[in-house]
């Protein structure tokens, strides 16, 4: 993390892993959201695709498999994971009190129960019986620590975010935890699904210190896998835990291996030589490629991930929401997803994907997703709005990084749209390294109009989204401040109420989506691939947070 970030408070630092974690992933796949399923060619060369909620079940165990993973980890310390490589080897190995399923809804986990006594407090029933992989009994004291940590400013947690309003974490029962807040927050509960929710042996914690999470030391969990080995720059596996309490969920594999394959023809090559036997996050290029390949199947799944081009200056021309709308009307985005993704996704109308709207009442989920300003393509009509609001000529500076095909063609295609409404767009192509200090570093920012993000929420609410786009917020960006959406924000996030919920988080949705702070282009479902010996998985950008190896077993 850059060092410009020292001075900012831990839960404004804990915002930006969104968007590194995305730039991480593009550095080595591109991915992003919403429909899917196993892929065919259609007549005109794109792929066609649906959803897949569930692969086909498996009809018995299997030995081990083993896995492809873009990138090793830095730690599985869950405090310091926020990134696809950790997750979603974290996901099966520890859980959280409450559990984020492949559907996005949330169930009790660790917690077999909880309730809202008051606006502020939050009361959680342990399960009993549950045990670490050291054999030793889950209690409310391991509950404790693992959620104070994310308080503790020397941990530095990622996700500080969600706790900023917890004003204490106590034990009042042997198995009860009372989380006390400083004023009703409506996300918080939520986050308890997610890395937030995390729980760890206290002796555990206690014992590795500094080390915890590292390749020595592992982790000390309650999932239905236990931490084994970690080969530094080559794999690290995971066995099955035996003495695991959900039998619905109790492991299929005797062991998992993930290989750390940093390049992308390199995963490819292992998935139709077998010497891996799946991987999320397919490179876009590869779809036609697995499409058809007899060494397994390509499926894809819900996600919650839109690929956004950042207004990271709104002192030059696109400080004028006109010109924002201009631009976004004159960008071909059905033509990125033909050529970038073959097909596979779906042009966004706003900065979340529609499937976060599974909490609102039903009377009035389809009203919010209608009750939008459209930007249908339209260079003609976009021309003449930019013209209005005075531009001529004026230069923007578009940021981007040689990381795949895809990246590049978005790119490409925004400077085009930008010629083509009366800008002089200047490309700068910057490294990995430098691109991510985009993200962490204000100054990496100046002379910077625009750069790419693929934004994932972690919660099923638009709010994990928005949160980050009110006033002072570090994940701001280019600064963008509205009243109205900052009081929208508030007062969703400060009711229970699901229609009043609904209704605010309505308005925040609703300017957003007016004023264009960033610029929603498309979303792409979340991809898997699993060889032709393994079945079970459900494709889900849950499975960052949800133990989907353990559903995975032999194919009939």
């Amino acid at each position: 993390m850059s060092s410009a970030t020292s001075g900012t408070p831990l839960y404004r630092r804990s915002r930006i892993r969104h968007a590194v974690a995305a730039a991480l992933a593009a550095a080595a796949v591109l991915v992003t959201t919403a429909c899917s399923g196993t892929a065919g060619q259609t007549k005109d060369g794109t792929t066609a695709f649906r959803l897949t909620d569930k692969t086909p079940d498996a009809t018995g165990d299997v030995d081990s498999f083993t896995w492809s993973i873009f990138a090793e980890p830095a730690s599985i310390d869950y405090a310091h994971s926020f990134d696809y490589p950790p997750n979603q080897i974290l996901a099966n190995v520890c859980e959280s009190l409450l559990r984020w399923n492949p559907d996005l809804t949330t169930s009790p986990n660790l917690a077999s129960s909880y309730t809202n006594p008051t606006p502020t407090t939050w009361v959680y029933q342990i399960r009993p019986g549950v045990r670490f992989h050291d054999g030793t009994t889950l209690t409310a004291d391991d509950v404790v620590a693992s959620l104070r940590r994310n308080l503790a400013p020397e941990t530095a947690s990622v996700w500080a975010y969600p706790f900023r309003n917890v004003k204490s974490v106590d034990r009042t029962g042997p198995l009860e935890v009372t989380v006390t807040l400083t004023q009703p927050d409506s996300t918080f509960n939520k986050y308890l699904a997610a890395g937030p929710g995390t729980v760890e042996s206290a002796a555990t914690l206690a014992k590795s210190g500094q080390d915890y999470g590292n390749p020595q030391t592992g982790v000390n969990c309650t999932g239905p896998f236990s931490f084994d080995s970690w080969t530094s720059g080559q794999s690290l596996t995971l066995k099955r835990f035996d003495d695991y309490w959900n039998p619905a969920l109790k492991a299929r594999s005797g062991q998992v291996k993930f290989v750390f394959l940093a390049d992308a023809t390199t995963r490819v090559n292992a998935f139709q030589s077998g010497e891996v036997d799946g991987g999320w996050m397919v490179p876009p290029n590869a779809y036609a490629q697995l499409r058809d390949t007899q060494a397994g199947t390509l499926y894809f799944g819900r996600n919650t991930t839109v690929a956004d081009e950042v207004v990271s200056n709104l002192k030059g021309p696109l400080g004028d929401a006109r010109v924002r709308r201009a631009l976004l009307m004159a960008v071909d985005r059905e033509g990125i997803l033909k050529a970038g993704a073959g097909g596979v996704g779906e042009v966004a109308h706003s900065l979340v994907t529609d499937n976060l709207w599974k909490d609102a009442p039903d009377a009035t989920r389809d009203a919010i997703l209608k009750d939008l300003p459209r930007y249908p393509y339209d260079p003609a009509k976009a021309k003449a709005l930019a013209a209005e609001a005075g531009v001529n000529g004026q230069k923007i500076v578009i940021a981007t990084s040689p990381l795949d095909s895809q990246t590049t063609i978005i790119t490409q295609a925004v400077a085009q749209a930008a010629t083509a409404i009366g800008l002089k767009p200047q490309i700068e192509s910057l490294s990995a390294e430098k691109y991510t200090t985009l993200f962490t570093d204000p100054a990496a920012r100046e002379g910077i109009d625009l750069f790419l993000t693929f934004w994932y929420t972690s919660i099923t609410d638009p709010l994990d989204m928005y949160g980050s786009l009110q006033t002072g917020a570090f994940s701001n960006y280019g600064g963008w401040s509205d009243p109205a959406f900052d009081a929208a924000v508030d007062k969703a996030i400060g009711t229970y109420d699901p229609v009043e919920h609904t209704a605010a988080n309505a308005e925040a949705h609703r300017i957003a989506t007016r004023e264009l702070p960033w610029l929603p282009l498309y979303t792409q479902p979340v991809s898997v691939f699993l060889g032709k010996r393994i079945t079970g998985v459900q494709p889900s950008i849950a499975y960052l947070y949800y133990p989907w190896a353990a559903e995975i077993g032999a194919k009939g």
